[in-house]
Formats: C-alpha cells, structure tokens, sequence
C-alpha cells in the first residue's frame, strides 16, 4: 500500500482556487459562522412572511382583549342596572314605610267617622292614598278571608260555633304589601272552628 499524503494535492487531485474542502472548513475556527444568540435572533430583521404572520398574531390578541372588555363593559351595565332598580326599590319601601302609620291612622279615623265626605281631611286622606297606590303599594286583609300564615299574624284564636275553616274574623291592622315584597303583614282575630 502506498501512503497518500492528503495535505497535499497528487498530479491527479484537482484543486480550484480559493475553494477549501468541507474538512478544512470544519477543522479551522476562524472560518466558522459566529453562534447565533437570543438577542441577535430578536434584533433581526424579519423576512415579510413573518412580519405579517405576527401581525396578524397581534391583531388576534388585540380583539381578544377588545371582546373581552366589552363582555365585562356588558356585565358592568347589567350589573349596575340591577343595582339601580334594587335601590329604587329599597327608597320605595322605605318612603312606604314611613307612610303606613299615617294610613293605619287614616283607617281609624274613618272607621270612627272622623272623615265624613267632602271635608277637606277627607279629600287629603284621598290625595295621600292615592300617592301610595301610585307607588304600587296594596294594602290586603278583610274579613272572611281564609287565614293564610304567610299573609296574616294571628294576634287572637276566636272559637267559633259553625266555622269550618280558619278565616279572618276581625282585621286589626291592615297588611301592606309593595310589589313582591312584604312590608307588613297583616294582623287579624282569627275564627277556629268549635270543639
């Protein structure tokens, strides 16, 4: 066997100028491509492809975050709406409040005939009814009525010969009621029947 020196071209190797093997340019240092880092792959230049593909990454993200606001603007609204309407009501029941011992007075007085038409308590008594039924406050408890525990506060069981259910018998304060809300219930004698 013969001894072939590679450093050096033979008479049949052909060499071009200016061009070294692939050996040669992965043995010296000096000719290898600098290491790409983080930052030099972050401070390049995009091709357009990828400029329009993060583009359109960012606009994506963009009307994420904008639907997502308005989905939390249309909670907020909803939200406040409810708690507007809470508020008018809780303002209503308390003005309601504040006006069911002047009715209750008003009851009394006309039960003892201290309003007799056409005197001027009588029509403020009208005016002032009037206001509270605008309001939507109803005032409910009558006798003969069946006795309903979630309506009515029994203060007094009256025995009665012939009754076959529990009725109102005499109403002592008139129940108000303001939407579905419960103000007051309303306090009656109630007739058992007899044993």
């Amino acid at each position: 066997m013969t001894d072939k020196n590679f450093d050096e071209p033979q008479d049949g190797d052909e060499v071009r100028p200016g061009e070294e093997g692939s050996e040669a340019k992965a043995s010296d240092p000096a000719s290898q491509e600098p290491e790409l880092t983080v930052d030099d792959i972050l401070n390049a230049m995009q091709t357009d492809d990828a400029a329009v593909a993060e583009a359109d990454a960012a606009d994506h993200d963009l009307l994420l975050d904008l639907k997502r606001l308005q989905a939390e603007y249309a909670n907020y609204r909803r939200r406040t709406e409810e708690q507007r309407e809470v508020e008018i009501e809780r303002a209503k029941g308390s003005v309601a409040k504040g006006l069911l011992p002047v009715l209750d007075d008003l009851d009394r007085a006309a039960k003892h005939g201290d309003l007799p038409d056409g005197t001027p308590f009588a029509a403020i008594a009208e005016k002032l009814r009037g206001v509270a039924e605008r309001m939507g406050l109803v005032a409910y408890g009558e006798v003969g009525e069946v006795f309903d525990p979630q309506r009515h506060e029994a203060i007094f069981q009256q025995p009665t010969p012939g009754a076959t259910e529990t009725t109102v018998l005499d109403v002592v304060e008139v129940g108000y009621r303001l939407g579905a809300v419960e103000l007051r219930p309303a306090k009656v004698v109630v007739a058992v029947p007899a044993d």
